[in-house]
């Protein structure tokens, strides 16, 4: 008895830890099913989402907020859309810098 008691308890235990929590926001497949590889205006582009690869799926996905509301999955693989992260980064990069830059006391 004390045997079936342990191992329920083991069960238990190892349900508990190894399961992955699921809320609202987990999600387990890749978000972008289609991509558009056509260049979409600067003045449509409301935001820019980068979400890494990983193990809900092998390939990074670039989803571009429209201002009409609509959310569009863009090709990571095409020039313009390297192009516009790279200078996202860029200026994420440097803004980042001359935050950093101001806070440093002087010597």
């Amino acid at each position: 008895m004390k045997t079936f008691v342990t191992l329920i308890c083991l069960n238990l235990l190892f349900f508990t830890n190894g399961i992955v929590p699921i809320s609202r926001d987990f999600n387990t497949h890749c978000r972008c099913l289609q991509v558009e590889s056509r260049i979409i205006p600067p003045d449509t582009l409301r935001s820019i989402e980068l979400v890494p690869e990983g193990p809900h799926c092998p390939d990074i996905e670039v989803i571009a907020g429209l201002v009409n509301g609509k959310k569009v999955c863009l090709n990571p693989q095409s020039t313009w859309v390297k192009k516009l992260v790279h200078f996202l980064m860029d200026k994420q990069f440097h803004k980042q810098r001359r935050g950093t830059a101001r806070r440093q006391p002087s010597i």
